[in-house]
């Protein structure tokens, strides 16, 4: 008999804790992983206080665990949900490193906002991860992170030693955002090097194989050419950058100052993505382009860069991200297009 998650929840709601409720409905258990007979889990506190009594709990949570058929072994870890402080000065390092677990880190960058680049990191993950891959994603905008809501994510990360910072899993897709950390309407509001601080704590202290090695990190940058671009140009070793843009001559003006950003820092450009391409009436079908066509396709050929697609101004879009469940974690046409562009990133050996 197949030991299943519904089974193993079913036999720790007999574990009571001292507010007189359980395991299950206290929301103490996270991150069950079964592998034929084996399984574990973690049973997560608040503090420290909390996490000692948890700990008195383990005997009868393996015991109730154990009792299912088919259980051949049972781990079980605590951990608190205080975590490390996030933000203060770097250290120093000698150059640019790699992040342990992750095979290949690549940066979606643009020159102004506004122009969907965290909708598309979000959904490319996700495609990439619908593809087969072991997909993370960092959300580096540090003062607007809008990657838990898009994600659907809202719970703060937990940290088992105060220093190491555990990710969380959505659509498939391991990820952490500073805004994971803060109230939804706190701002923060740090000089440079706060961020350059706690890019490296995210990069560095985040345990990213947590839930496997990782593929690819795809990383959402903040707009512009500021403080986090430049740290992680020079402080990590990146695969390449991904520039997305509207079509209309403002944003691209943005966007050649993001490409010249990254020729100067030595980060290959991966490619270029036209968003916001067209629209299409869900009335009449009549298809328009609101910030014109073709620019971004234009300007890729005009410098010698792959030109990665077309992405249109849907709907589906829009509503998918403040739902928090990307749209390229459904079905339909814009579903379509994201598993496409993560087709030709997976062909051309990108990821």
């Amino acid at each position: 008999m197949s030991v299943t998650k519904d089974a193993v929840l079913e036999a720790l709601k007999a574990v009571r804790i001292p507010s007189g409720s359980d395991l299950v409905s206290a929301d103490k258990v996270r991150a069950i992983g079964i592998d034929a007979g084996s399984v574990r889990f973690v049973l997560e506190g608040a503090n420290a206080a909390e996490v000692s009594v948890l700990e008195g709990l383990k005997p009868q949570a393996m015991a109730a665990v154990t009792a299912i058929p088919g259980v051949t072994s049972v781990t079980i870890n605590t951990l608190s949900m205080q975590g490390p402080q996030i933000g203060g000065h770097p250290k120093p390092q000698a150059g640019p490193l790699g992040v342990a677990g992750v095979d290949k880190i690549i940066v979606v960058g643009s020159g102004k906002g506004g122009v969907g680049k965290s909708t598309v990191s979000s959904n490319l993950a996700v495609a990439l991860a619908r593809a087969g891959k072991r997909v993370g994603l960092l959300d580096a905008d540090i003062y607007g992170p809008s990657q838990p809501r898009m994600m659907g994510v809202n719970r703060r990360p937990a940290s088992p030693d105060g220093k190491t910072i555990l990710p969380l899993m959505a659509h498939g897709v391991t990820m952490m955002s500073i805004g994971l950390m803060l109230k939804e309407d706190e701002a923060v509001i740090w000089r440079g090097p706060m961020l350059m601080g706690a890019m490296q704590q995210m990069l560095g202290q985040v345990k990213w194989d947590e839930y496997g090695p990782l593929d690819v990190l795809i990383i959402d940058l903040p707009p512009g050419t500021g403080d986090v671009q430049l740290t992680l140009c020079q402080k990590t070793k990146l695969d390449g950058a991904i520039v997305v843009s509207t079509p209309q001559d403002v944003a691209l003006l943005d966007a050649r100052k993001a490409l010249d950003m990254f020729k100067r820092l030595n980060t290959p450009v991966l490619g270029l993505i036209e968003n916001m391409s067209s629209y299409v009436c869900p009335n009449c079908g009549h298809e328009a382009h609101l910030f014109g066509h073709g620019g971004v396709g234009a300007e890729a050929q005009k410098l010698g860069l792959p030109f990665l697609g077309e992405l249109p101004l849907d709907l589906s879009v829009r509503l998918g991200g403040d739902s928090g469940t990307p749209v390229a974690a459904g079905d339909g046409a814009m579903a379509d297009a994201y598993a496409l562009l993560a087709q030709k990133l997976i062909k051309a050996g990108t990821v």
